[in-house]
């Protein structure tokens, strides 16, 4: 049975289900009717985003209100509840044009540098967010009208033969890391790459298989205890992008109950709405409806191409609408939005305390 807190309540809040800030002109295929059933549907199950890079914007432009408008960068708090978002997993994770071979110290710099600003960032705006640790915290910030900030992914290369800094990590209100370029999790698990996976159970910490090869991935997955995520990703089968999931992985994912975050990005998904949802389509038919998100990527300053309807967060409720006309039940879009997200750090926390249960 679920939590009581799950369920939202009944007193006037905040709202933060859609609006028509900043919506791009609907598409002729979607109709009025799927609109408002999306919106609807978004007030009660709001989005659940797996990926958002605005703190690094944020620690390069720092100029930055996102209380107001800003044509400057593609997120603030008004497009934020125009698309109907609850929870906002902030990406900590420094730009992939950073060398590979960037000294080991320096990544934990910026890291640390971006977890203060993403702090700083959640402080700033106490009315329209909130700081989140636990899958209760997701809950009640949306119960309250408030988003969800889940601080992570940092990166994996950031642990060197020591998991003092996962620990601190954690202590920080970090809650998701990524193994991707790790030493540890390159060609496959090293044994200590084993131990941060069982220290990341313990933790109630999620895995983050972005970026990760395909047979790194599914060990991942296999290893872990608790359910492994990708925050940003899509179908490789539709688009053979280096960072979108094979079917081998979404499999993978299926098996272990994880979720396959979609990106609205044109290199990895095509540039329409359309094309997203054909990626949202195929995730769902082979990792099943238990196991796909959405991870927009959202974030940056103007210049990254984004499909046509999705080029902010505001266009979220056209695309809910885009898969109630193709049939997706309302049951599965609630899944998809909210309930999966909510159920992977539901059964983190369980292995967690499983752990240190046993332990004790």
């Amino acid at each position: 049975m679920a939590d009581l807190q799950d369920e939202p309540h009944t007193d006037p809040v905040t709202p933060v289900g859609p609006g028509s800030l900043g919506a791009e002109d609907t598409p002729a295929a979607v109709v009025a009717g799927a609109l408002d059933r999306a919106e609807a549907l978004l007030s009660v199950h709001p989005v659940a985003d797996g990926c958002n890079t605005f703190v690094w914007t944020l620690r390069q432009s720092p100029y930055h209100d996102i209380d107001t408008p800003d044509v400057g960068v593609d997120t603030d708090i008004p497009r934020l509840r125009a698309g109907g978002v609850g929870a906002q997993f902030w990406s900590l994770l420094v730009p992939s044009g950073r060398p590979p071979e960037a000294a080991s110290d320096q990544v934990l710099s910026d890291t640390l540098e971006e977890i203060d600003v993403a702090l700083a960032l959640v402080h700033r705006y106490p009315d329209s967010l909130c700081l989140a640790l636990t899958a209760d915290d997701m809950a009640d910030a949306r119960n309250r009208g408030r988003i969800a900030s889940f601080l992570g992914p940092v990166p994996g290369r950031t642990l060197i033969d020591s998991l003092g800094a996962l620990r601190a990590f954690h202590a920080l209100g970090v809650r998701i890391l990524a193994p991707a370029g790790a030493p540890w999790a390159q060609q496959g698990l090293t044994a200590f790459g084993h131990e941060v996976v069982r220290e990341m159970n313990r933790l109630a910490m999620l895995l983050d298989l972005t970026g990760c090869p395909p047979a790194v991935a599914c060990q991942l997955a296999g290893a872990s205890k608790a359910p492994a995520i990708i925050s940003h990703t899509a179908a490789a089968a539709l688009n053979p992008h280096p960072d979108n999931a094979t079917d081998e992985v979404l499999l993978a994912l299926r098996e272990a109950g994880g979720l396959a975050m979609v990106a609205f990005d044109t290199a990895r998904t095509g540039d329409s709405l359309h094309a997203v949802a054909d990626h949202l389509d195929h995730v769902r038919a082979v990792a099943g409806p238990h196991c796909v998100g959405l991870g927009a990527g959202f974030g940056a300053e103007p210049g990254i191409p984004r499909p046509t309807g999705l080029t902010d967060p505001s266009g979220y409720p056209k695309l809910i609408a885009e898969l109630l006309e193709r049939g997706w039940p309302e049951a599965d879009l609630s899944l998809l939005t909210w309930g999966n997200a909510q159920r992977v750090l539901r059964d983190a926390e369980f292995t967690a305390r499983a752990a240190q249960h046993r332990k004790a």
